[in-house]
């Protein structure tokens, strides 16, 4: 009878973890490969006269960007989008800072938008974002040493993780970022419900650093955020978002000189309301306007 007990018990078990491992390697799947999201929108009748801009990145592929310019020889913002969104739904930000004279800068990550692939959530949409930085400095019609980065969630992480080692970019806005990419991991699987279920986080988390293994030994980039010094940054915490947000306060909290906090009800831009989109955009505008002025254009050599 004894025997048996142990024998029921150790199935038992191992039963359940052979189901926690399929289900949080189905979650995993779901969180690396996110439903995309991408508009048809026809940029020859968009106003900004927007140029596409192609680059291309080693194991990822060809990426398609959208240049709106602005004052000649001025700064850009590069809009990083958030997890399953799209550059296409960040136009009426472009919009809004084109109209300020700023050159705008938006593009997709890999898995969202037209692009295929797995999202790693931050680690190497870093490296898109660096070459798309790039690719833009090599140009004669903009500022190569100016430029503004805005970032939510997904977004706001690459442009962190690339802001930290690049002295190109001047201003930074962080809406709920978050510091290592497993937090991410976490966020997906409680907002799928299984949070509470024992060991299924650890065990999607050992699955995507799995995944991720040359990047198993990154630091998380709290650690790096003295490399900010000098650079103006705004950390936005939504409250409908409070996971996120204890983390974006956190990060505030340890960030250099010169930082700025601001407090939303509602985060996601792409889900506000119209009332609190324009203001939203309104608050964007004017943080890059104070902080990466536009300067007179000067002449080209």
């Amino acid at each position: 009878m004894v025997h048996e007990n142990i024998d029921a018990s150790s199935g038992a078990r191992f039963f359940a973890v052979l189901a926690t491992s399929a289900i949080s390697g189905f979650l995993v799947y779901r969180i690396v490969k996110p439903q995309r999201s991408a508009p048809e929108i026809s940029l020859a009748s968009f106003p900004g006269h927007p140029e596409v801009v192609d680059f291309t990145l080693p194991d990822l592929g060809r990426r398609e960007g959208w240049f709106f310019p602005g004052v000649r020889r001025g700064p850009t913002v590069v809009l990083c989008h958030g997890y399953e969104s799209s550059r296409g739904e960040l136009l009426t930000l472009v919009s809004d800072l084109q109209d300020h004279q700023y050159n705008v800068f938006v593009f997709d990550f890999a898995a969202h938008g037209a692009n295929s692939g797995v999202s790693t959530l931050g680690y190497r949409e870093a490296d898109e974002l660096r070459k798309a930085l790039d690719v833009l400095a090599a140009r004669g019609d903009l500022d190569p040493t100016r430029f503004g980065l805005w970032g939510y969630n997904l977004g706001a992480y690459a442009a962190l993780r690339e802001a930290e080692d690049d002295k190109r970019i001047r201003a930074l806005i962080l809406d709920s970022v978050y510091d290592d990419p497993q937090q991410m991991v976490r966020i997906g699987v409680e907002h799928n419900g299984l949070g509470a279920f024992p060991f299924m986080v650890r065990a999607a988390q050992r699955i995507f650093g799995y995944l991720n293994g040359v990047h198993r030994h990154d630091p998380p980039l709290s650690s790096k955020l003295a490399a900010l010094s000098g650079v103006h940054t705004l950390f936005i915490q939504a409250l409908d978002d409070p996971e996120l947000a204890a983390v974006t306060r956190d990060m505030f909290l340890k960030a250099p000189e010169p930082r700025d906090q601001a407090i939303i009800p509602h985060g996601n831009f792409v889900g506000l309301s119209e009332q609190e989109k324009r203001d939203y955009e309104n608050r964007v505008v004017s943080f890059f306007l104070l902080r990466l002025p536009v300067i007179t254009a000067r002449p080209l050599p």
